[in-house]
């Protein structure tokens, strides 16, 4: 996308959106719930991403050099792909001291080709700037790297939408009023509840009193939205997955018919 934006003279100016990670509501990316990432930096303002220093190596004349992806450590491939940014002519990089030659770049990302043995001490140079970082082999992948996301909130263009029938989209009173969404929501509803109550017990949901008024407020609540505050205030966590496949059960199910 830089290099469409940069080619095109006829453009007189591009903003960056965003320069920090921010709050948003209903939003859910790297496993937190509430934060857009579309940020060049992580919102506590500590980590600058590889996305600020591509911008750098188009926007900025402060002479750097950049390795990317230094947290992808282990690596169980023979041949590791490594990427370099800067805003310098030319690039050389050096892998345990030996150099694996230098390399010009019109659009300032330098690609290289790294044997994968055991461990690989990086060194990008470019003039008087320098950069380091490491590489591992291993065998297996390591799953610390590979997001498992819990409480996972969808955007509005995950949820597929047949016309004439549910999704995740529709409000809690619609679905309520078919038996087949009853039905569905029956075990999900009992899993917050915790259960089965005993008579004369109140029940509770989400710590509250479950009166004919709660029951109202949740009717006017979509699906999506009523399970993403259900994971944020009782232990019930979905994931992307379980969202989706909830979503896939509602959309085998008819809307009713509208009241004329």
């Amino acid at each position: 996308m830089i290099k469409q934006l940069f080619t095109r003279k006829f453009m007189w100016a591009t903003h960056v959106w965003n320069m920090f990670d921010f709050g948003a509501d209903a939003r859910s990316e790297g496993g937190e719930n509430g934060q857009n990432h579309k940020g060049l930096v992580t919102m506590d303002r500590k980590y600058k991403k590889d996305s600020f220093y591509a911008y750098k190596a188009w926007l900025s004349d402060e002479p750097f050099v950049h390795i990317t992806s230094k947290r992808y450590t282990d690596r169980v491939e023979e041949v590791a792909k490594v990427t370099v940014y800067s805003n310098q002519p030319e690039v050389e990089l050096f892998a345990n001291g030996v150099s694996l030659g230098k390399k010009t770049a019109d659009d300032h990302f330098f690609r290289f080709d790294v044997k994968n043995e055991g461990e690989t001490k990086l060194l990008a140079v470019a003039g008087e700037c320098r950069d380091e970082s490491l590489i591992r082999k291993v065998d297996t992948f390591n799953e610390a790297y590979r997001l498992v996301e819990k409480g996972a909130i969808l955007n509005w263009f995950d949820v597929t939408a047949p016309e004439g029938y549910l999704s995740l989209n529709d409000k809690m009173g619609t679905v309520l009023s078919t038996v087949r969404g009853k039905l569905l929501f029956a075990k999900l509803m009992a899993k917050v509840m915790g259960g089965k109550k005993k008579d004369g017990e109140k029940k509770q949901m989400m710590g509250f009193d479950v009166t004919p008024e709660m029951m109202s407020m949740m009717n006017g609540f979509t699906v999506l939205r009523l399970i993403t505050l259900m994971g944020g205030m009782a232990d019930m966590k979905m994931t992307k997955e379980q969202l989706l496949d909830l979503n896939a059960q509602l959309n085998k199910i008819k809307k009713p018919k509208e009241k004329a």
